[in-house]
């Protein structure tokens, strides 16, 4: 399904589902409603497929406010942060020293549990969004990581934090586009992400967040899972499912293919 005909099945869904929803209660002028601000979301697709061709894909991400006030979101009150966030794991960074001339891996530090890949779509900078909700892991900048065992200098963590998110930055698994989720309507909104060619597989993570001049009302999140297809799979399931006979059979190719380079290169 294409993007534009998924944003319309979005709309259309959204609509139907504020048309059966119960008119409000008439609140006497001054008193508070207790109806609150929601977040609906739905992506474009629910699976990508990685083959020997693979070269990116994009995700488009639709969501619907509901119970938004209409004054709020003419000023612009209203932001939307969208994340896509890779499989957890552990990620080791290495510091390169010059000893005797010849560099070597001198220090090394691992973060536990987090993304391999993480991408962030908003509708403007994270830091403004963010002013007054401290402490919320959202953005490349404020993401959580956390060493594993003993960091006795702050200062040391704080270096390798940065090359870290240097690094991932770099090669393009970690991402950021302020100014990607825009506004269709009074309250729908769309954004699109993008998965690098070397995204890894597994399931990933979609969230939105809905913020209110800065505070976190409402989150919702969707799996996306990214596998590898034709021989790619074939090859990955058979080195972990059967490694010694997949072993076996890279050494017969590597024998096979050098005894044929022997044959083909060889002088009369």
């Amino acid at each position: 399904m294409s993007p534009a005909a998924a944003f319309r099945r979005f709309a259309l869904v959204a609509a139907l589902a504020f048309i059966g929803q119960p008119a409000a209660a008439q609140v006497p002028f001054g008193q508070a409603t207790a109806v609150k601000e929601g977040l609906e979301i739905g992506t474009s697709t629910s699976e990508i497929g990685i083959a020997s061709d693979f070269r990116g894909a994009d995700l488009t991400i639709f969501g619907a406010l509901t119970n938004a006030d209409e004054l709020l979101l003419a000023i612009g009150q209203y932001d939307v942060v969208v994340t896509l966030e890779g499989p957890l794991d552990y990620a080791t960074v290495r510091k390169k020293s010059r000893v005797l001339g010849i560099w070597v891996n001198t220090e090394s530090m691992t973060f536990e549990q987090v993304p391999a890949s993480y991408s962030v779509a908003a509708t403007r900078q994270i830091d403004d969004i963010l002013s007054s909700e401290g402490g919320l892991p959202i953005g490349t900048d404020h993401m959580r990581l956390s060493p594993t065992g003993y960091v006795g200098n702050a200062g040391n963590l704080t270096e390798f934090r940065d090359a870290y998110r240097r690094l991932k930055l770099a090669g393009g698994l970690y991402q950021h586009d302020f100014g990607g989720v825009r506004f269709v309507s009074s309250s729908l909104f769309r954004a699109s992400l993008r998965l690098p060619a070397n995204v890894p597989d597994g399931v990933h993570m979609v969230r939105a967040y809905l913020f209110k001049s800065g505070t976190l009302l409402a989150e919702r999140e969707l799996p996306l899972r990214v596998n590898k297809t034709g021989i790619e799979q074939q090859i990955t399931d058979a080195a972990h499912n059967q490694p010694i006979l997949y072993g076996i059979l890279c050494v017969m190719i590597a024998l096979v293919t050098g005894w044929g380079a022997s044959l083909m290169f060889r002088k009369k």
